[in-house]
C-alpha cells in the first residue's frame, strides 16, 4: 500500500492537537521570539491560555544589548529615524526631545474611530451601525504576536516593557482597538498604537478586562491601577518598537488560517457526505487517477476522502474490484463530487504556502529601524511591509471561495429531485405537495455564495498612495485578513447548511432503501398467494425479482409525488411485467407481439387473468401504502442510518443527531406555532435554528473534534488506501438480500 505524507492534513491535525493540549493545561505556552505558531495564537486569543516569557539569559542579553547599543549610537549624535527625526514623509525634521517625540508618535497614530457604542454606552443611537472596534480575540492575538516579535532583540525595547505587555495578556486586559484605519504599510501603526497607549495608561484608551462572566470597560489608567500594573514611559525607540510592525495582520491571519485549514478538511468530508446521500459511484477515488497526475494536493485530497468513506454501504465503485459494465442511468457522478480531488487539491497546496508565510511572520522582526548588535549599527528598512501576509490571505480567501463553490454545488445537487438520485423533492420526509423542507436553504446557500464570491476578489489591487506619497505602496494585509475572516464565516454558514441537508439526506436515503428492502417479502407473499396457482415457485421468484426492480425504478422517478401517488405509479408500472407470464399460462405465445392485451376496455383475453391482475394490483397497492406509512413512522422513532455510513459520516452524523440534538426533520409537522411547540418530547424549531446549532458547533470547534477523530484514523501510519475493507475487501456499498445484490438505490447488481 502506498504511503502519502498528507502535509495539509498533518499540519491541520497538529495545530488542532496542540490547541487541545494547551486548553487542557497539558502543555505550557513559552514565548522566545522563535517558535510561536498558529495554534498558540488561537489558544491565547480565543481560549484564554496564559503565555509565559522565556526570558533566558540569551534573550535578556540580546534585548538589553539592543537598548544599550541605541543609547551609544545616540550619544554620538547620530540621527536615527523615528528616534530623533520626524516620521514618514516628515522624516526631514530633527529633535533631541526623545520623550516628546514618542508621545507625538502616539498622538498622530491614535487617530482611528471607535464610537460610544463600542465603549458600552447603551443609550447611543449608533448601536445599530455595528461595531467599529476589533473583536476581543483579534486585539489579544495582536498583543501576543507583538511581544513575541519584540523580544527578539532587534527593536531596542526594554524587557520590562514586554513583561508589562504580557501582564496585560495574562490578566485578559485587552484595549479597545479600532477595526479600520490600517493600511499595513509601515506595519499596522494604528491598531498597535492603541495597544501601546494602553500600556502607557492613556485615559482616553479603554481596556476590556474579564470580570466574572462578562467584561468591564475602563479607561486604561484606571484599569492598570485596578490591576496593580505600573504604566510604562516609552524609551527613545520604544514607540516605534511597539507600533511599527505587522503583528495585527499576522495575528488575524493566524486566526483565519486556523479555521480555514479545518474548513478545507471539512470540505473533503462534505464531499463524501454528499456522495453517500447521492448513492455515488466513487471509482473517481481510485488511487490510479491521482497517481498519474501526481499533484501533492490532489493525492492528499483523494487519500483523505478514501479514509473518510471507509466502510460506507451507501456508495459503490470504491471497494469492489469488479465493475458493473452494464450500468443503467447516469454512468458517472457529476463534477461537484467526481472532480473534487482536482478542485480541492490546489487549495491545499496554497494553504500550506500561506501557513508557511504566516508562521515565518509570527517569528520575524518587523519594525524599523532595526538594531544590529553584531555590527553595532542601525539599519533603516521595510520589514513592516506586510505583503507576505497579504499574499497568504489572498490565497486563503480565494481557496475559501473555491471550496464554498464546490459545497454550494453539492448541496444543490442533494436538494434537487432531478439530480439527487431518487430522493424526495427538497428532501421532505412527508408529502412534497405541502412540504418544501430544504428549499429555503437552497436559496440561503446562493446568498452566502454570492457574498463569498464578491469578497474573494483581491484586496491588494486596490492600494492607494498614502502619507505624503511616502507610503506609495502599502500591503493592505490587515484589510485582507479581515475579509478572509468574513469568508471563513460565510463558508462556515454554508458548511452548517450542507451538514444539516446531508444528515437529512442520509436519513432519507436509508429510510427509502430499507423501505424497498423490507417491502420485498410482502411483495413476494402477495404475488405467491395471488399468482402462485398459475405459475411454479421458480417463476414466481424470478417474477418478484423483476417486480421489485420495476417498483424501485418507478419509486425513484416519482420523487415529486405524494407517497400514495408514488405507490400507485410504482404498482401500475408492474402490470406489464405480470401480463406475459399470465398470457403464457393461458396458452398464448409468450412473445409480447403475439400476446393479446388483457384490459377491461377491450374485453379480450382471459377474464380470470384480468381478475387476477386487479386483485394483485389492489392488494399490493394497499400493502405498499400501509407499509410505507408504518416504516416511516418507525424510522422517525428509531433511525438505523448510522449502520450504513462510512467512518467519518458515522461520527459526524451521530454528533449532530445525538450530541447536538438536531433531529431528522419530519416535514410540515415540525414547524412551531403558538401553542404547538413540542413534538415527540423535544422542542419544535425553525429550520434556521437547527442549522444555527450546527454552525455554532463549527465555530466553537466541537464538531471538528469528531472530524479530527476521523482524520486521525488515516494519519496513524500514513497508509492511504483508507478502504476500510470488509468481507474480504469487497464492499461496494451494496447490501446482500436473499442472495441478490441491491445497492443504495434499490437497483440490483450494481445498477444505478
Amino acid at each position: 500500500m502506498e504511503y502519502i505524507s498528507r502535509p495539509h492534513a498533518r499540519a491541520t491535525y497538529q495545530a488542532y492537537n496542540a490547541l487541545r493540549k494547551f486548553r487542557k493545561g497539558q502543555e505550557q505556552i513559552q514565548l522566545n521570539g522563535e517558535a510561536l505558531d498558529i495554534a498558540t495564537v488561537v489558544a491565547v486569543a480565543k481560549y484564554g491560555c496564559t503565555p509565559h516569557l522565556d526570558l533566558n539569559d540569551d534573550i535578556v542579553r540580546a534585548m538589553n544589548e539592543s537598548v544599550d547599543m541605541l543609547s551609544n549610537y545616540l550619544a554620538k549624535g547620530y540621527f536615527v529615524y523615528g528616534v530623533n527625526t520626524g516620521y514618514g514623509g516628515s522624516a526631514d525634521t530633527r529633535t533631541n526631545n526623545h520623550a516628546a517625540l514618542q508621545l507625538s508618535l502616539m498622538q498622530h497614530t491614535q487617530s482611528a474611530i471607535t464610537t460610544s457604542g463600542d465603549k458600552g454606552d447603551p443609550s447611543s443611537i449608533l448601536q445599530d451601525i455595528g461595531s467599529h472596534s476589533m473583536p476581543h480575540s483579534w486585539a489579544k492575538a495582536s498583543m501576543l504576536v507583538r511581544e513575541n516579535q519584540t523580544m527578539r532583540g532587534h527593536s531596542a525595547v526594554r524587557v520590562e516593557v514586554v513583561q508589562t505587555l504580557n501582564d496585560l495578556i495574562s490578566n485578559d486586559m485587552v484595549p479597545l482597538v479600532p477595526l479600520r484605519g490600517s493600511i499595513s504599510a509601515s506595519g499596522d501603526l494604528m491598531p498597535l498604537s492603541f495597544i501601546a497607549g494602553a500600556l502607557q495608561g492613556c485615559p482616553d484608551i479603554f481596556i476590556r478586562r474579564k470580570q466574572g462572566q462578562g467584561y468591564e470597560l475602563l479607561p486604561a489608567d484606571q484599569s492598570l491601577e485596578k490591576a496593580g500594573i505600573t504604566p510604562i514611559i516609552l524609551g527613545p525607540k520604544e514607540g516605534l518598537g511597539l507600533i511599527n510592525g505587522t503583528a495585527p495582520s499576522a495575528a488575524v491571519a493566524s486566526l483565519a488560517l486556523y479555521e480555514t485549514h479545518q474548513l478545507a478538511v471539512l470540505s473533503q468530508y462534505l464531499t463524501i457526505l454528499a456522495s453517500e446521500v447521492l448513492g455515488g459511484n466513487l471509482e473517481w477515488l481510485h488511487p490510479f487517477i491521482a497517481d498519474i497526475r501526481p499533484h501533492i494536493g490532489q493525492k492528499e485530497a483523494a487519500a483523505n476522502m478514501r479514509t473518510f468513506v471507509a466502510g460506507s454501504k451507501l456508495v459503490s465503485g470504491i471497494y469492489t474490484t469488479e465493475k458493473d459494465r452494464f450500468k443503467v442511468g447516469l454512468c458517472q457522478d457529476r463534477y461537484a463530487t467526481r472532480t473534487s480531488q482536482q478542485w480541492i487539491g490546489p487549495q491545499l497546496e496554497d494553504l500550506m504556502l500561506a501557513h508557511q508565510q504566516v508562521t515565518v511572520e509570527l517569528n520575524s522582526t518587523t519594525d524599523n529601524p532595526l538594531v544590529d548588535v553584531s555590527a553595532s549599527d542601525v539599519h533603516s528598512g521595510g520589514n513592516f511591509q506586510a505583503a507576505s501576509i497579504t499574499s497568504a490571505m489572498e490565497k486563503t480567501r480565494l481557496s475559501l471561495q473555491m471550496l464554498g463553490k464546490m459545497v454550494f454545488a453539492q448541496c444543490t445537487e442533494m436538494i434537487n429531485p432531478a439530480l439527487n438520485n431518487g430522493l424526495p423533492a427538497n428532501l421532505a420526509a412527508d408529502d412534497p405537495s405541502l412540504s418544501f423542507t430544504m428549499k429555503g436553504i437552497d436559496a440561503n446557500m446562493a446568498a452566502y455564495m454570492s457574498e463569498l464570491a464578491y469578497i474573494a476578489n483581491p484586496v491588494s489591487s486596490h492600494v492607494q498612495s498614502a502619507e505624503q506619497h511616502n507610503q506609495a505602496v502599502n500591503s493592505l494585509a490587515l484589510i485582507s485578513a479581515r475579509y478572509t475572516m468574513a469568508a471563513v464565516d460565510l463558508v462556515s454558514l454554508m458548511s452548517a447548511c450542507i451538514i444539516y441537508v446531508g444528515c437529512q439526506g442520509l436519513d432519507l436515503r436509508v429510510m427509502h432503501n430499507t423501505f424497498l428492502e423490507s417491502f420485498q417479502p410482502i411483495l413476494q407473499a402477495i404475488t405467491s398467494e395471488v399468482i402462485g396457482q398459475f405459475l411454479p415457485q421458480q417463476k414466481i421468484d424470478a417474477l418478484c425479482h423483476e417486480l421489485l426492480k420495476s417498483i424501485s425504478t418507478v419509486w425513484e422517478a416519482t420523487t415529486s409525488l405524494d407517497a400514495h401517488k408514488r405507490c400507485e405509479k410504482a404498482v401500475s408500472g408492474c402490470i406489464s411485467i405480470l401480463t406475459a407470464p399470465l398470457c403464457e399460462y393461458q396458452g398464448y405465445n409468450a412473445g409480447a407481439e403475439q400476446c393479446p392485451e388483457i384490459t377491461e376496455k377491450q374485453h379480450r383475453g382471459s377474464t380470470s387473468s384480468i381478475t387476477t391482475l386487479e386483485t394483485w394490483r389492489s392488494r399490493v397497492l394497499v400493502a405498499m401504502n400501509e407499509h410505507y406509512v408504518s416504516h416511516r413512522t418507525q424510522f422517525f422513532e428509531k433511525h438505523t442510518t448510522a449502520e450504513y455510513l462510512g467512518q467519518a459520516s458515522k461520527k459526524v452524523y451521530s454528533f449532530v443527531r445525538e450530541d447536538l440534538g438536531v433531529p431528522f426533520h419530519r416535514g410540515l409537522v415540525e414547524h412551531p406555532t403558538p401553542g404547538d411547540v413540542v413534538i415527540n418530547g423535544r422542542p419544535k424549531k425553525t429550520i434556521g435554528s437547527w442549522v444555527g446549532i450546527i454552525y455554532e458547533s463549527l465555530r466553537d470547534g466541537r464538531l471538528y473534534d469528531k472530524l479530527m477523530e476521523a482524520l486521525a484514523d488515516g494519519l496513524k501510519d500514513g497508509v492511504v488506501n483508507g478502504d476500510g475493507q470488509q468481507n474480504g475487501g469487497v464492499v461496494n456499498g451494496e447490501r446482500q438480500q436473499n442472495g441478490e445484490v441491491v445497492n443504495g438505490n434499490g437497483q440490483q447488481n450494481g445498477e444505478m
